[in-house]
């Protein structure tokens, strides 16, 4: 009888997801013998029975994939002898060189794993850590691949014989799954004070409910960290909330029971409710419906003067437990002070949250890192747009076919920019993307930017040679990666130091995000970049690839008083813009008493802008978006940051089309892009009453409009038709929507962030990708 026998190399997000035990059930179906084993790469196969069943094994395995699971790569080579197997087995893992395979991400509990949790007859009813195959904890629990339970958390809970039964059984959904627990072997949760002191209950779950019912905060262990919960409509525990977690305005994320709950307080297009109810349950940023019924779920300290809220749906049994016990909508933000690390560790908790909850609730999982939230929103064209990068989407892996095929290029760390901190770890073609650190200028961030880093560094194999940064001198990951690269950190071998810079960053990241390696137009926008010339770059249209790029065009440099005061207060953009714009004369303009602001402060402000002392020349399209919102009366202050963009696209009024006048200078390269006609009839119309609606309206459609020619000149220089979109200002769903369509309209391929955000934490992977491109072309 003639056999045939296959080797087949898998790579992908094949560990954790029940993939082993899913090539087992295939082997069986087709008597098939052989193995199969998880190792460093992926997952290796061996097969081999009658040619007829061999052959249908590589495309069942790709078509009939279990929920979680996604091949990247699939390589079979037929081997020319047979051995003689006489099963199909799973081998235990093994290691190996190189760490390559994907981490699977954490991913929100099953219906099957719901519907045991609520079924009185199971034997893990009402347990809040339930999971299997197709659901639960991966990458917070998991310290080293292969991902097997000896290398997680789990390690701490020795199996059941019921447990392990299921484990070990081919036909269970728990089969290979390593989170695997019951009530009687697996992790518990408990009821504790402030001072951390056991709160003795029956239900520690119902207790907190309860607590939370009548107005208390409670500290929520999960997945990645503590959350933060109070009820959502009461004011008055919304706002001792923010008064304990030092959080003036900034608005908070809310859980919502199911689709039905989320339906009463925001529109939820058929996209949205997908994402809301799907496998990775992100926060998700929607319009808020402005119905009593709505208004009266959520307490006016929550989201203030913003037209979207951040709601997401419970994704872990705890969660869904919580809820059996409390109907209404909850607070659930992360457990930390203003701009600190979230709290993931149960001594942790006990020491920093004793001054911002009343009670805690606790586990025993050990938590390996700590992790947010994601949150995303669809754009204006309907699309996901992806803005802090975490559970559900870190680290998954981002391919660049055109450098995975270049040898000799060393392996890179790329550690991002300041704020909106995140980094990259790149190696033969992938960059797995880590997940969002927050600012750096914070102590105790830092020193989770150096934990992050490590922890991948492990958790993949890889030590880097080559350390990409930014250009910025005085970035604290700059430093940091100048230090590294010199050999000054204990541990850290000497490394070649690449710098990009901060825009060329951006339009890479959305280059590779999008797998196009070619040449290309950019547009990036975006608050503050260091520029190659010194300046605080932030509207730059380029000619550019992986490996270099050209400036084309950007906004007339303006001057910004006060150096980062300008990115705080709205008056100094404003007032810069229209100095620029009519020099002296702009204190005798009607609009400046309509500011806000006293005549000292003016004149003060002024006086820097006349000596150019602390008045840094900038093409910020950031700051215009302030200077705008002050003018029309929308914002005075960022709060936090974004706060004054956010609330000028909030008041946009429909229907309006008309653009304010704009110049282009069609000078030799470098284009200037003039606003000095914008900020004159912006500030004329503000001052003869138009409503401020009206006012955001017409700014926005002013923007789209010169992006659009500023991109039609750059073509007709370049005869370049594909256009990468990146940078902050991209966050803006109007903006992004209009200049699409116009530059659509116009024949432009547009290149847009999907699962990468478009805002400063896409740095890290344009610096990898750019850095392995210069490599590889021997730069």
């Amino acid at each position: 009888m003639e056999l045939r026998r296959l080797h087949i190399l898998v790579g992908g997000q094949v560990q954790g997801v029940g993939f082993r035990p899913f090539v087992y059930r295939l082997a069986a179906e087709l008597n098939l013998t052989g193995w199969v084993v998880n190792d460093a790469g992926g997952v290796t196969v061996e097969v081999q029975g009658l040619p007829a069943d061999v052959e249908q094994f590589p495309r069942r395995l790709r078509a009939e994939l279990p929920p979680l699971a996604h091949i990247a790569r699939c390589d079979a080579a037929e081997m020319e002898t047979v051995a003689g197997d006489k099963s199909f087995d799973i081998r235990p893992s093994e290691g190996g060189e190189l760490a390559d395979a994907q981490v699977t991400v954490d991913t929100a509990v099953c219906d099957d794993c719901l519907r045991e949790m609520r079924d009185p007859a199971d034997p893990r009813y009402g347990y809040p850590f339930i999971n299997c195959t197709n659901c639960g904890p991966r990458y917070t629990i998991v310290s080293r691949i292969p991902y097997d339970r000896p290398n997680t958390t789990m390690a701490d809970f020795a199996m059941c014989p019921l447990c392990a039964a299921e484990y070990a059984d081919p036909s269970n959904r728990r089969f290979h799954a390593q989170p695997i627990a019951c009530p009687e072997c697996g992790p518990r949760v408990w009821l504790a004070d402030s001072a951390g002191e056991p709160i003795d209950c029956d239900d520690p779950i119902a207790a907190a409910a309860e607590m939370l019912e009548a107005g208390r905060i409670v500290a929520i262990k999960g997945l990645g960290g503590f959350h933060l919960a109070c009820r959502a409509d009461d004011q008055q525990a919304v706002l001792r909330l923010r008064q304990r977690k030092r959080r003036d305005e900034k608005p908070f994320a809310v859980m919502v029971r199911d689709l039905p709950a989320a339906a009463e307080l925001c529109e939820l297009s058929p996209e949205a409710r997908q994402l809301l109810a799907g496998h990775l349950r992100p926060i998700v940023l929607l319009p808020r419906l402005k119905l009593a019924g709505a208004l009266d779920q959520i307490a006016p300290g929550v989201a203030a003067d913003l037209a979207c809220l951040g709601l997401m749906l419970p994704y872990t049994p705890l969660h869904h437990l919580l809820f059996d016990h409390i109907a209404r909508p909850l607070i659930m933000t992360s457990a930390n002070y203003a701009d600190e690390p979230l709290v993931k560790d149960n001594d942790a908790a006990i020491a920093e949250l004793a001054a911002l909850a009343d009670t805690l609730l606790l586990h025993n999982r050990r938590i390996e890192r700590r992790l947010d939230d994601s949150v995303v929103q669809l754009t204006g064209l309907g699309t996901l747009s992806v803005i802090r990068r975490a559970r559900g989407y870190a680290p998954q892996p981002v391919r660049i076919t055109a450098l995975s095929s270049a040898t000799g290029t060393p392996s890179i760390l790329a550690v991002g920019a300041e704020l909106k901190s995140a980094v990259c770890l790149y190696r033969s073609g992938w960059a797995m993307l880590g997940e969002h650190i927050g600012d750096l200028k914070d102590g105790r961030t830092y020193r989770h930017f150096i934990d992050t880093i490590r922890h991948l560094e492990d958790l993949f194999e890889v030590r880097p040679e080559v350390i990409a940064c930014d250009m910025h001198p005085r970035y604290l990951s700059t430093e940091y990666a100048t230090r590294r690269a010199r050999g000054e950190l204990a541990g850290c071998p000497p490394a070649r130091l690449i710098r990009v810079q901060h825009h060329h960053a951006h339009a890479a990241a959305c280059l590779a995000e999008n797998d196009h390696a070619g040449q290309a137009l950019a547009i990036v926008a975006d608050g503050v970049g260091y520029g190659a010339d010194g300046a605080v770059w932030g509207c730059e249209v380029f000619r550019c690839d992986l490996a270099g790029y050209q400036r084309l065009a950007h906004l007339r440099y303006t001057r910004l008083p006060g150096g980062d005061k300008a990115a705080r207060e709205t008056y100094r953009p404003a007032l810069a813009g229209l100095y620029d714009a009519i020099g002296e004369d702009c204190l005798s303009h009607p609009i400046i008493k309509r500011l806000g602001i006293d005549l000292d402060t003016i004149q003060q402000t002024l006086d820097l802008l006349r000596a150019d002392i602390n008045s840094r020349e900038s093409s910020s399209l950031g700051r215009w978006f302030d200077a705008t919102a002050a003018l029309a009366g929308i914002a005075q202050a960022n709060r936090f940051e974004g706060q004054a963009p956010m609330m000028l696209e909030a008041a946009i009024a429909p229907g309006v089309e008309d653009v304010y006048d704009f110049a282009i200078d069609d000078q030799p390269t470098p284009m200037l892009i003039d606003l000095r006609p914008t900020v004159l009839a912006l500030a004329d119309d503000a001052a003869s009453g138009t409503p401020p609606p009206v006012l955001a309206a017409k700014f926005h459609n002013t923007v789209a409009a010169f992006l659009h020619v500023s991109a039609s000149l750059a073509r007709d220089r370049t005869g370049l038709g594909v256009l990468a979109l990146s940078g902050g200002c991209f966050m803006n769903r109007y903006l992004l929507a209009r200049l699409v369509r116009l530059l659509q309209a116009d024949g432009f391929t547009v290149l847009t962030h999907r699962t990468v955000p478009t805002n400063d934490a896409c740095i890290a992977l344009g610096q990898a990708v750019s850095a392995a491109a210069r490599i590889a072309a021997g730069q």
